[in-house]
């Protein structure tokens, strides 16, 4: 016992859901317990002195040992709200990659309905919605390998333009998207990122295979990071634009200067 369970006044101030999980899940079976002759395991000092009539068993806390994995890779898709069909196209894909790929993890973007439908994933975090300012700050954390594009036929999603590319390729990873979507036109399959048809199993395999070619990736990852110099606004073409003057890409921008 790692927390004062049995006695319910230890609880006092603590949220009302948690009390009353405590209590149905603990603190109203100690009589059970004492009938039963259970022995009590407790993790400190203060646990075995408040219980010493039960004869406790001190077993301080101990570390594991932490597990080192050099070769995880983290896919993640960063949808919000508007992308709740795809959210929910995504989870067989996630769901069986996960089991099929033990080095794998997953980071999804989403409020409660998006916890409530992952959490029992393993290795799979859902991360709060946040502001514009707090996202492009997430973005740069470093750990992300591939990221996640689908994007299904829906009125909506007609008039997208291949955002995602930015992003994912900020984060420092390859992205897999929807070869019949918006991203089409800008990706080059198997140049500066990967595309798949709207299908399962295409996705679980393009997905599996991404993950097992780590040099893939990065060759995918520098040709993206150059296309996505060419999509970079300078700051000349910055004060351009709001002037109404034509904007140069940043190849004609670097010749200029």
């Amino acid at each position: 016992m790692d927390d004062d369970l049995l006695d319910r006044r230890a609880a006092k101030g603590l949220p009302w859901r948690y009390r009353w999980k405590l209590a149905r899940l603990s603190t109203w079976r100690r009589g059970w317990l004492r009938g039963q002759g259970a022995e009590l395991w407790v993790s400190t000092p203060y646990l075995e002195a408040k219980y010493a009539e039960w004869h406790p068993r001190l077993i301080p806390a101990v570390a594991l040992p932490a597990v080192e994995r050099d070769d995880s890779v983290r896919l993640f898709y960063h949808g919000s709200a508007s992308h709740a069909s795809e959210i929910r196209w995504l989870y067989p894909v996630i769901e069986t990659v996960l089991r099929l790929e033990p080095r794998l993890t997953f980071e999804i973007i989403g409020g409660a309905d998006v916890n409530r439908h992952y959490r029992r994933l393993p290795r799979t975090s859902v991360v709060h919605p946040m502001s514009w300012p707090a996202y492009q700050a997430f973005l740069t954390v470093p750990g992300r390998h591939i990221g996640l594009a689908p994007l299904l036929d829906e009125p909506f999603n007609r008039a997208r333009a291949c955002t995602k590319f930015f992003d994912i390729t900020r984060a420092g990873a390859v992205g897999l998207y929807a070869s019949a979507g918006v991203c089409g036109d800008t990706i080059e399959h198997g140049v500066n990122g990967w595309l798949a048809p709207l299908d399962v199993g295409t996705w679980v395999e393009a997905i599996r295979f991404l993950v097992q070619d780590a040099v893939l990736r990065q060759a995918l990852l520098g040709y993206a990071r150059e296309k996505l110099g060419a999509f970079s606004l300078t700051a000349h073409d910055m004060g351009a634009a709001q002037n109404g003057e034509p904007v140069l890409d940043s190849a004609d921008a670097r010749k200029r200067q």
